[in-house]
């Protein structure tokens, strides 16, 4: 079995390249529901954001996913007042199974400085400052990816709405209604899912629910749109849809002590080391988070769990400042706000 990492942190994003008078960047996050561009003033720490429809080519090709994150890119350079020429840097985090090709067609339309990342890096970037330390994204999808002491990285999950995503939207939404469809042909428990289900997707009954997932088809995005209810039931004490959350921890938790373990992160003695938790699943609080600790402090005792505010095209602008040998220019912690500011 071959045994080299699934994903390869590029070269020119391992450590600070030379330094140089670079004094814009692009960052984007590119993900199936959203993407969000910004270009950043090194200088002055002004910002520019646009925002784009989805940008995973899993969820909507190839050529609306480019279309996508070019058009969100330019939109910000416009936004900018400058130049295309005048960035020194892009860093593009875009979901996906398979972003090789993306990134192919980026570097054809743009040049060798614009670089496609998959975003659970940039995810990893924004979590830990770029250092050792993890990240496990939880939002339409999931994926799980770190980088040990020494420099070595590894990735777990992010196979895909068919074959992966365990403990993300997607799947928890579609473990929902699953739990619907149990409770109603009897062979699962009761639960408040059910009568929630058919409210949420304005259907009649359970079983229309399941003939529409099939007929129209639901897209991963509304399917993922539905975890705000079973979190909801889940705080108001819906045994099933807790018991969800616990599973869906469990299955996430694997991913991320497999990542701890291959990156040389679980040293001996246990060492700290951030984990941070992105994406919209985890605004399910403590139902989600207090299991997902548990299972990550089973292996990995000092490790800092905790779910990160920052928006993710943080990590894609540190990224691209460091790429620029100009990292020092970025305070995490500056930057974040301003971002928030700037994404309202």
């Amino acid at each position: 079995m071959d045994r080299t990492p699934l994903i390869q942190l590029p070269g020119a994003l391992m450590q600070a390249g030379p330094p140089t008078d670079t004094r814009f960047v692009l960052g984007i996050d590119g993900g199936a529901t959203k993407t969000m561009a910004a270009v950043l003033d090194l200088d002055s720490g002004a910002l520019h954001v646009a925002h784009g429809g989805p940008s995973n080519e899993d969820a909507v090709g190839m050529r609306a996913a480019v279309g996508t994150l070019l058009g969100s890119a330019d939109e910000a350079i416009e936004r900018a007042g400058i130049e295309r020429s005048q960035l020194g840097g892009a860093v593009l985090a875009v979901a996906g199974v398979d972003t090789e090709p993306i990134a192919e067609q980026v570097r054809s339309a743009r040049g060798e400085s614009w670089m496609v990342i998959n975003d659970v890096i940039g995810a990893w970037a924004t979590a830990t400052g770029a250092g050792p330390g993890v990240a496990a994204i939880s939002g339409t999808g999931s994926n799980v990816f770190g980088v040990g002491p020494d420099g070595r990285s590894w990735q777990a999950g992010g196979w895909g709405h068919i074959l992966g995503d365990e403990g993300s939207g997607f799947w928890l939404g579609v473990e929902s209604i699953k739990a619907a469809l149990r409770d109603r042909d009897g062979s699962g428990p009761q639960t408040a899912l059910s009568d929630a289900a058919t409210a949420f997707f304005e259907v009649a009954s359970v079983e229309a629910l399941a003939a529409l997932v099939y007929s129209q088809p639901l897209t991963k995005g509304e399917i993922a749109a539905f975890t705000v209810v079973t979190s909801q039931l889940a705080e108001g004490g819906d045994a099933v849809a807790r018991e969800l959350y616990a599973r869906g921890a469990v299955e996430l938790g694997e991913r991320i002590a497999a990542v701890i373990r291959l990156s040389g992160l679980g040293g001996d003695p246990p060492s700290a080391f951030p984990v941070g938790l992105i994406g919209s699943a985890f605004k399910a609080g403590a139902v989600f988070v207090d299991p997902l600790l548990a299972a990550v402090h089973a292996v990995a005792p000092l490790a800092s769990v905790a779910v990160v505010d920052r928006a993710p095209v943080l990590g894609s602008l540190l990224l691209a400042a460091r790429a620029c040998g100009r990292a020092q220019a970025v305070e995490l912690a500056v930057l974040a706000r301003v971002i928030d500011a700037a994404a309202v």
